[in-house]
C-alpha cells in the first residue's frame, strides 16, 4: 500500500486472504516517497516468491501502475477512498493504464479491497485446487447466508 493510512482499507484484502489461507505479506510501500524501494520490490517480487501483487493507493495513485510496469507479475489496483474526490481521483490514475502494462483495476475502497484478495485467491487457484475448493466453499456459504437473510427481516 502507498502509505500507513491506507491500511484501513487494504486490511479487507488481507482478511479475504487469511480467510482463504493464502500467505501473504504488507508492506508500505510509496510511489511518491520512496521509488528507488518501490522498483527494487516490484523487481524482486517473482524471485521472493511472489505469484500476484495487490496495490492499494490514494489520490495520485501511482503505485499499481508502477509496479506493473516493473514486474510481470499480475498486479490488481485498489483506489483508495479520498476526502477530496471520494477516491475517483484514485480510481482514474489506477484504470487509465496504456496499453501493455495491465493493472486488474477493482472498485474504490472496502469492497475493491476485498475483490482484490478474492481475484488474487482466484489467480492462484487456476494451478491450486485446494485453494479452488477452499474459494468454491466461500462462494457457497455467502450465497447460503443471503439465502438466509430474509428470514432476519422484521
Amino acid at each position: 500500500m502507498g502509505s500507513k493510512s491506507d491500511w484501513e482499507t487494504m486490511k479487507h484484502a488481507c482478511d479475504m486472504l487469511e480467510e482463504l489461507e493464502v500467505p501473504y505479506e504488507k508492506k508500505v510501500v510509496s510511489a511518491h516517497r520512496t521509488p528507488d524501494f518501490m522498483f527494487e520490490y516490484a523487481e524482486q517480487a517473482e524471485a521472493r516468491g511472489i505469484k500476484v501483487i495487490i496495490a492499494g493507493a490514494g489520490g495520485a495513485a501511482h503505485l499499481p501502475g508502477m509496479v506493473a510496469s516493473k514486474t510481470l507479475l499480475p498486479v490488481i489496483g485498489v483506489p483508495i477512498q479520498s476526502r477530496a474526490l471520494s477516491g475517483k481521483d484514485s480510481l482514474l490514475s489506477i484504470v487509465q493504464m496504456p496499453g501493455g502494462v495491465p493493472v486488474a483495476t477493482m472498485a474504490i475502497g472496502k469492497a475493491g479491497a476485498t475483490n482484490a484478495g478474492i481475484f488474487a485467491a482466484q489467480l492462484l487457484g487456476i494451478t491450486d485446487t485446494s485453494l479452488s475448493k477452499r474459494i468454491e466453499q466461500h462462494r457457497n456459504h455467502m450465497r447460503q447466508s443471503a439465502l438466509e437473510s430474509s428470514s432476519e427481516l422484521r
